[in-house]
C-alpha cells in the first residue's frame, strides 16, 4: 500500500465519524446541492461570446450592436499614445546629446591652452595614451 492510499483511508475514517454527527436537517441540505450539481453536471455550461471574435470583421457588424476593434477610439488613442511617447523620448534624448556637446565645446573654448595645440599630432597622442 502506498501512502496516498493510506492517507485516503484516514480522511474517509474522519469524514466518516463526522458525518455521523451531522443534524438531519443539514445532511438533507447537503443531499439536495449534491443532486443539484450532479444535475448540472449532465448540462453544457454557456460559454460567453469573446468581444475579439469579431474584432477584425470585414463586414464591420458585430454582435450586440459592438464596434470592431479596429473602429476603437481606445485603440487609436493607445496608437497615438505611444508613438508621442516614442517621439518625446527621442526629442529628450537628442536634447541630452546636443547639451553634452556645447558643455565639451564650452571647456574647450574656455580652457588656456591655443587651438593649435588641439590640432598638434602629438598632444592628441598624449591625451589618449593609457595612465601607468
Amino acid at each position: 500500500m502506498n501512502t496516498n492510499d493510506e492517507f485516503a483511508k484516514k480522511i474517509k475514517g474522519y469524514l466518516d465519524a463526522d458525518v455521523a454527527e451531522l443534524k438531519p436537517g443539514t445532511a438533507y441540505r447537503l443531499q439536495q446541492a449534491r443532486q443539484k450539481a450532479l444535475a448540472r453536471m449532465g448540462q453544457p455550461e454557456p460559454v460567453a461570446e469573446s468581444r475579439l471574435a469579431h474584432a477584425f470583421a470585414s463586414t464591420g457588424s458585430s454582435p450586440r450592436g459592438a464596434t470592431p476593434l479596429w473602429k476603437s477610439a481606445r485603440l487609436w488613442f493607445g496608437i497615438a499614445a505611444i508613438v508621442l511617447a516614442c517621439l518625446g523620448w527621442q526629442q529628450w534624448q537628442l536634447y541630452q546629446q546636443t547639451s553634452e556637446l556645447e558643455e565639451l565645446d564650452a571647456q574647450l573654448l574656455s580652457s588656456d591652452l591655443p587651438i593649435d595645440a588641439y590640432l598638434d599630432r602629438g598632444f592628441q597622442n598624449w591625451l589618449t595614451r593609457p595612465e601607468p
